[in-house]
Order: C-alpha cells, then sequence, then structure tokens
C-alpha cells in the first residue's frame, strides 16, 4: 500500500540493555580513561540482526510513518557504513514468506515476493540466516533457489534433508575471525516438518558447532536460533562462550507485528530478539580488547538494567505519535489539547534520550547494543526501492491477465447484489458530495500510481464488496473502485428497487465494521472508529 514519502530525519533509536538472567562471574570492569573511551568510538566489528521477517519487504497500510521496508534498512546500512565499516548482516526465524502454506492462487505472488527479499538480502549483504518453517513455503527446491539469490549461508546445524544446509560459517572481520552457528526447529503447530526433512537436539547441535568454528580459529561466536523463546534461552545457558545469540520464531502464522522484545543478558552471552517484519533491526558493536583470550567475552556497556524502562518508554511514544498524528488528521481535537500532547511527547522523547546516553568504556572487551526502528525518516535506498517497484510491476501485470476472467460468484435469488456509488448518486446527490470529500473516494487511484492494483495483497482494502456475492474481485472492479456507499451501507440492488421499504440497507453502519475489514492492525494503529467514523460524515450524510 502506498506510504507518505519519507523525509530527512535523525534516526530515531533505542538503546536498550535488558534484566540480567543470569550473570555468574559478571563483575562490572573499572572505566577506562576519556582517551581510551574516544579512540573506542569506531567498533571493531558491528552486527546488524533481524528475526522474522517473514516476507515483510515493506509496511502495509495507511498510518502514517509505519514501521518497516528494506529500501528504509539499506538506506540506514550504508549511512552507518561509516561509522562501522566492519560489518555482519545476520538474521535468524522466518524471513520469506509471510504464512507456512500459500494457497493456491497466491503462489506465483507470494515466490515473486520472496525472490525479490532474496535479492534485496544479497544487497543487504546478509550473511547467514537460520530459516523458519516458513521458509519451505514453496517447497525445498525454491528454497535452494532463493538461498543461492540471497547469497548467504543457511544455518541450521540439527536439520538434515535440506540440501546446502550447514552448521557453521566463519568470517575474519578487522582481523578477528568470528564463527556463526545456527540452528532451527521448523515445525508448524502439530508438530510436523516439512517433506523429507528431520531433525536432531538443537543443543547437541550448537556444541558441535562451536566446536567446530573454534577449530577454524573464531574467537567471536555467534548462535542463530529459529527455535521455540524458551529453548534458545537454555541453550543461551549451557554455552556461555556464545558472545550473542539472535533469536526468531520457529514459524509464522499471521500478519500482526510484534512489540519489541527487551535484550537479556544469559551469562556472558546477549540474547536478542527484534520486532518481527523488518519494524526493528539491532545494533551491536563489538569492541575487541583482549587480543589474547582464545574465545572473546564482553562486557556490557549499554546498561543492561535499563531495557525494561526503555521499552515502555519507546511503546508510549510510538502510541501517542500515532494518536497525535491521527487527531490531527480528524482536526476534532482542541488546539490546546493537542498543544499539551505534543509536550507530553517532547517530555517523553527527552527522557528516553537521557536514559540512551551512553556508558563510559569499561576496561576489556565490551558490547553497546541498541535497537533501531526502521522507519520512512531513514531514508530510501535508490536501487532497493527500484526493486521494490520491478516487483510491483511484474505481479500487476501477470495479475491482470492471470485473474482477467475472474468474477464474484452471483448473489443468492432473493439478495442484495452491489450497484455501485453512480447509481446510488441518483438519490443521493448529497451524500455523493460528502463522499468525494474523503479519502476514501481515491482509494484505488493511490494503488494505481503505485501498480498495486491487481496486488492480493492490496486491492482488498481499496474496492467495494470484495470477493463478495455479486461484488467484487482483483480485476472485476469497474463499478466498484474506492472505497464507496455499499462498503459500509452494504449491497443496494434491493433497495435501490424499493427505497422506501425497511431493512434493505444499513442505515447507521456500526464503526467496529471499519476495524473488521481494513483498519485494524498492521495496517493502522490507534484506530479508533468512531472518531474516524465521523470524517466521512457531513451535510445530508449523518450531519
Amino acid at each position: 500500500m502506498p506510504r507518505a514519502l519519507p523525509s530527512t530525519a535523525l534516526v530515531l533509536s533505542l538503546v536498550l540493555g535488558a534484566t540480567v538472567a543470569a550473570c555468574q562471574g559478571c563483575r562490572t570492569p573499572p572505566a577506562v580513561t576519556a582517551e581510551e573511551d574516544a579512540a573506542s568510538a569506531q567498533p571493531t566489528l558491528r552486527l546488524y540482526l533481524l528475526s522474522t521477517v517473514a516476507g515483510a519487504i515493506e509496511p502495509c497500510g495507511c498510518t502514517k510513518d509505519q514501521l518497516g521496508g528494506v529500501d528504509h534498512l539499506a538506506a540506514f546500512l550504508r549511512a552507518e557504513s561509516a561509522a562501522a565499516p566492519s560489518s555482519l548482516v545476520l538474521g535468524a526465524g522466518p524471513m520469506l514468506f509471510g504464512e507456512p502454506t500459500l494457497r493456491p492462487e497466491e503462489v506465483t505472488q507470494q515466490s515473486w515476493k520472496a525472490e525479490t527479499l532474496a535479492a534485496a538480502a544479497k544487497e543487504l549483504g546478509l550473511v547467514a540466516w537460520a530459516p523458519g518453517l516458513n521458509d519451505w513455503a514453496a517447497g525445498g527446491e525454491a528454497l535452494t533457489k532463493y538461498v543461492s539469490t540471497a547469497g548467504s549461508a543457511l544455518l541450521a546445524g540439527n536439520v538434515e534433508g535440506v540440501p546446502g544446509v550447514t552448521s557453521v560459517v566463519v568470517r575474519e572481520v578487522s582481523g578477528v575471525k568470528v564463527g556463526i552457528i545456527g540452528v532451527a526447529e521448523p515445525r508448524d503447530r502439530a508438530g510436523k516438518l516439512p517433506d523429507g526433512i528431520t531433525t536432531k537436539p538443537a543443543l547437541d547441535a550448537m556444541k558441535a558447532g562451536v566446536l567446530e568454528a573454534k577449530k577454524q580459529g573464531a574467537r567471536v561466536l555467534v548462535g542463530l536460533a529459529a527455535i521455540p523463546r524458551g529453548d534458545a534461552l537454555r541453550l543461551a545457558d549451557a554455552i556461555p562462550e556464545l558472545a550473542v545469540l539472535v533469536l526468531g520464531k520457529p514459524q509464522e502464522t499471521d500478519h500482526n507485528n510484534d512489540a519489541p522484545k527487551p535484550p537479556m543478558r544469559v551469562g556472558s552471552t546477549l540474547v536478542v530478539e527484534t520486532s518481527n517484519h523488518l519494524q526493528t533491526v539491532g545494533v551491536v558493536d563489538l569492541y575487541v580488547r583482549a587480543r589474547d583470550a582464545e574465545v572473546l567475552s564482553f562486557a556490557d556497556a549499554s546498561g543492561i538494567e535499563r531495557a525494561e524502562e526503555l521499552v515502555v518508554l519507546a511503546g508510549r511514544i510510538r502510541d501517542l505519535e500515532t494518536r497525535i498524528q491521527s487527531w490531527e488528521k480528524g482536526g476534532k481535537v482542541k488546539a490546546e489539547d493537542l498543544a499539551a500532547r505534543k509536550a507530553d511527547l517532547e517530555k517523553l522523547r527527552a527522557e528516553k534520550a537521557k536514559l540512551e546516553e551512553p556508558m563510559p568504556s569499561p576496561k576489556g572487551s565490551f558490547f553497546r547494543y541498541k535497537l533501531v526502528e526502521v522507519r520512512e525518516k531513514l531514508g530510501i535506498e535508490p536501487a532497493m526501492a527500484t526493486k521494490l517497484v520491478d516487483y510491483y510491476k511484474r505481479v500487476n501485470e501477470h495479475n491482470r491477465t492471470a485473474f482477467a476472467d475472474r468474477k464474484p460468484a452471483a448473489a443468492p435469488a432473493g439478495k442484495a447484489s452491489f450497484i455501485g456509488i453512480e447509481a446510488c448518486t441518483v438519490c443521493h446527490d448529497e451524500e455523493r458530495k460528502v463522499f468525494d470529500g474523503t479519502a476514501h473516494a481515491k482509494a484505488y487511484e493511490t494503488l494505481e500510481k503505485d501498480f498495486k492494483e491487481f496486488n492480493l495483497d492490496c486491492v482488498s482494502c481499496h474496492v467495494t464488496g470484495y470477493d463478495k456475492p455479486g461484488g467484487s474481485t482483483v480485476t472485476f472492479v469497474d463499478k466498484l473502485k474506492d472505497v464507496q456507499c455499499e462498503e459500509c451501507h452494504g449491497p443496494g440492488s434491493l433497495h435501490a428497487k424499493k427505497p422506501d421499504a425497511k431493512g434493505l440497507i444499513i442505515l447507521k453502519p456500526d464503526p467496529q465494521s471499519c476495524v473488521s475489514q481494513c483498519h485494524h492492525p498492521p495496517h493502522v494503529e490507534n484506530f479508533d472508529p468512531v472518531a474516524k467514523m465521523d470524517l466521512v460524515l457531513g451535510p445530508g450524510h449523518g450531519k
């Protein structure tokens, strides 16, 4: 769905820590001098971490400045390259598809989206990811093709039966060898694995991977785990040599956006799980100071005890931002009340900024962690934006032809059909004038300008009577483009024939109907259906 043009602004990020899950022997080292601290401005290695991307190439919805988008993430990585020239991009959990299974009519479109996401992963520099069940949605052969396109390693040392899967990747960065070890448990809710796949205990595979990485000279060990969270935390506790453990879901089964999870410290291991659907990226800066240790351990210079407070603050800020956007658009909130809420927002931002102030660098090797929200404000990377446009054009042309003959089922005998706004206007001219001044009147146009009018992910919320008897389909929309009268009032054929008869049309639609059909997460945040309903009313139409 279309999004507002991004503006140039500072990156809004969350510097998060966490509560200590276990910290045997984790005493805080003494602080270094100011001169030493200045020398540590550039990390030895930066890790960009992603969890459960699950087919999300960009956000879908009508909220201003939504989270997500590979084009925004790419812009962020490019902008940060000077500050952290030595970096690795890693992921855990389903990456390619939003659902574990594909409906037959969606196979082509969703496969092309996965192809686009794999190509984007290559541009982002994804080194490796631990897969989730969704990655097998198009079959094992297709997964192998996507892995090749991404140019990254599929790390799942405990999974057998997947061509090309491996357990360990070792990369040398800034003179330090980094061992990356992955495990996965791609089961559905019934416990079934993809055809031809078997798994071994994840803990045994991770331990074996650590030994192999050390044999290859790795001194920084990073784990990727697409397994249940509880199992992953026990894994971290059992393998204290891991400097960082990145978590992802074993599977993703809906399109809702998850709230951020604070990182945890399990012993000396930093455990990170970012928000799904590319809403956030975890950034771990590793500063290597101990050159003599076989396997490096990193002290915390982030202030993990502040994690929970920062997560709560971030949620309050996001909530207030979206509410203010809604109030500004609605124009129903008093100016002084709106100003007061904006002042509250600035206070929250200042409070968060104070908590985000960096701690002094400790002696020895240490890490700093932050969670960056992937927003429009990060900018747009042109090459990545072109990939998205190419994908939408390709899908549009395919679906235009593939679904050209798909018409809606006829309404049952005696039941109403959809007749379109022109037929309604014959008797409701005043109401039509009100409608023409609303965003609903341009809903289909917003798809057309972005090559999305035949996109199965988008069209249903931009037309009237989609997939309903006597309504519209992905291509059969001639009379029913935009969110017209009948989307709220119901099909009008019987009412048009007998306008004075009662019960043939919904006179006062329930505002909640907006929520049930389109205006719900992740398409929109903090949606107030009663307040929003008022925006489509006017003289002769509810007023």
